[in-house]
């Protein structure tokens, strides 16, 4: 079963059970997959829609820190509770280890000598951690590799 099928699976679920929260977070979310679609005029495979969530997921997070900063803790819970039925969508995440492990392998891979290869190693990353690691711990990661 394909991602955007078990997006729709949940929506049909979500309705039955009369779940608002859970209803209106997957519907925003089957929005922007058909908004990203019809733009490019492409179908989304599970790859894409995994970066469409993923980014969905950062802009709410940022808007959890600065609804935090106003005292809105309202919208903070609001925000959070999208995050967490957005996050069920994703695949598995690395841990620490895991990432590090990769950020090494990446490193000799590319045989990166200093801060100035940063981008051929992040090159290497993004294809194999994309949704499965937050890449603004892997771009720190992988800095301080390259500044030893």
């Amino acid at each position: 079963m394909s991602l955007k099928d078990r997006i729709n699976d949940d929506m049909k679920a979500a309705m039955r059970a009369r779940e608002t929260g859970r209803l209106a977070t997957i519907r925003l979310l089957l929005a922007a997959i058909k908004q990203r679609e019809v733009d490019e005029r492409i179908t989304l495979d599970d790859a894409s829609i995994t970066a469409v969530i993923d980014k969905m997921i950062k802009q709410r997070k940022d808007s959890i820190s600065q609804f935090q900063a106003a005292g809105r803790a309202d919208l903070v819970e609001q925000e959070t509770a999208e995050v967490a039925v957005l996050a069920d969508y994703m695949p598995a995440q690395l841990s620490e280890a895991e990432v590090a492990a990769e950020v090494q392998a990446a490193v000799t891979q590319t045989g990166a000598a200093g801060p100035q290869d940063m981008g051929k190693v992040m090159g290497v990353l993004k294809g194999k951690l994309a949704g499965r690691a937050d890449m603004t711990a892997v771009s720190a990661l992988v800095k301080t590799a390259l500044a030893k």
